[in-house]
């Protein structure tokens, strides 16, 4: 069984895209869900709070979801906190650099619950 009481931080510049993971994620029971609307509220809301996933769009502005993840990583208190990135497009250097940033794993847009709750059940349990 998955641990759907953990906080779950979504991070994206779109609010219509906010919505859809949020419904998603209800969905498949996770009702603890905070937004953030860009990277560098993210990081306050991931410092300030006790986060055990961050879900979060790659392509934002002014900082991406890729140097969030970078910023999550580089933090002592918050580097292991489980990160999936969602992305548009699955170009390899993306997924490349997604990787060697730490990610836990992806997810290429468009996708529906039953995807959603699988790669939050690998990022969980291994």
């Amino acid at each position: 069984m998955m641990d759907t009481s953990a906080g779950v931080l979504i991070v994206d510049d779109y609010k219509t895209m906010l919505r859809i993971v949020r419904n998603l994620l209800k969905q498949i029971d996770f009702h603890n869900v905070e937004e953030a609307s860009d990277g560098s509220e993210a990081l306050d809301k991931l410092r300030a709070g006790n986060f055990g996933l961050v879900i979060s769009d790659w392509n934002m502005a002014p900082m991406t979801g890729l140097q969030l993840l970078q910023e999550v990583r580089a933090d002592t208190r918050l580097k292991s906190t489980p990160f999936i990135m969602i992305t548009a497009e699955s170009k390899t250097e993306n997924v490349i650099a997604a990787k060697q940033a730490g990610v836990s794993n992806y997810i290429v847009k468009p996708f529906n619950a039953e995807t959603l709750q699988s790669k939050i059940e690998k990022v969980l349990h291994g």
